[in-house]
């Protein structure tokens, strides 16, 4: 018997984080906080905690392959979110098994490259490799500063000059573009929205924590959520925004490095129980 249900479901592609506050880990709590049923693709196993990534296991790309069109062979998937892809082999599987969909959901690129201890996440051969194959199948792109100045090889220091790379970033293939401002140091984060025609400014209070553990992922993955849900690009950037700034607000003092976000701060809230 076939079983039917309006409950949303999005697909995350990406890294596992033993710390639980980022990569996959940070993605399936995102998408339970929201409302969306969240499965997984897992690309690699990391060794880290809250201080730094310390090493990297890289699940065989077949598998990663296969995890992708076996979720997609079962049940309907309204989004997905691709998070750290570190090799050539793996980004090439994945566009395979993405491109054998036969109508693909809205499919939410970060870019990682490098983690905050300064760990690269990314291959040096594999950024091309990113955009050429995985740049085409996104719906939305989500660089932060450096991952922008990295795909465009210079130095972006003010709005004006995030403007022109989202807009530079909308033609590799990402058909909108969100270039995350947290690292230009303002007394706001803002972050330039681009969907290939205009432009849309999103400003946020800085919140001064070191907790920030997670914060891209995060971010993403309430976009990734948000948009399996319906809610067109701009506004589920918006509502994205305001979710990772409660999550950082309410971010978690755990371990002794930067602590992770605290992914259900509302639920928390609702139920009356103690926050942070």
């Amino acid at each position: 018997m076939k079983r039917r249900t309006s409950l949303r479901v999005a697909l995350a592609i990406a890294g596992s984080d033993s710390s639980g506050g980022a990569g996959i880990q940070a993605d399936l709590k995102t998408f339970q906080a929201l409302g969306v049923f969240g499965m997984s693709a897992v690309t690699a196993v990391t060794v880290q905690n809250t201080q730094k990534v310390f090493a990297i296991q890289e699940v065989r790309p077949e598998i990663v392959h296969d995890q992708i069109t076996c979720l997609f062979d079962d049940l309907p998937i309204h989004a997905v979110k691709i998070g750290m892809v570190a090799s050539v082999a793996l980004i090439e599987a994945i566009a395979r098994a993405l491109q054998s969909v036969g109508t693909l959901p809205p499919v939410i690129l970060d870019p990682v490259m490098v983690s905050k201890s300064g760990y690269a996440l990314l291959q040096p051969d594999a950024r091309n490799a990113l955009v050429r194959h995985l740049f085409p199948l996104a719906r939305v792109v989500t660089p932060n500063l450096p991952e922008a100045e990295a795909l465009l090889g210079r130095t972006i220091s003010d709005i004006s000059a995030m403007k022109d790379a989202a807009r530079e970033i909308a033609s590799l293939g990402g058909g909108n573009v969100v270039v995350k401002g947290g690292h230009l140091g303002d007394q706001d984060a803002t972050d330039v929205l681009f969907d290939g025609t205009a432009f849309k400014l999103l400003d946020s209070r800085r919140i001064d924590t070191v907790n920030t553990h997670g914060t891209g992922c995060t971010f993403s993955s309430a976009i990734a959520a948000h948009m399996a849900r319906g809610v067109p690009f701009f506004d589920a950037v918006a509502r994205a925004k305001t979710y990772i700034t409660g999550a950082i607000a309410h971010a978690l003092p755990l371990g002794r490095g930067c602590g992770p976000t605290h992914h259900f701060y509302d639920l928390y809230r609702r139920a009356g129980m103690e926050i942070g």
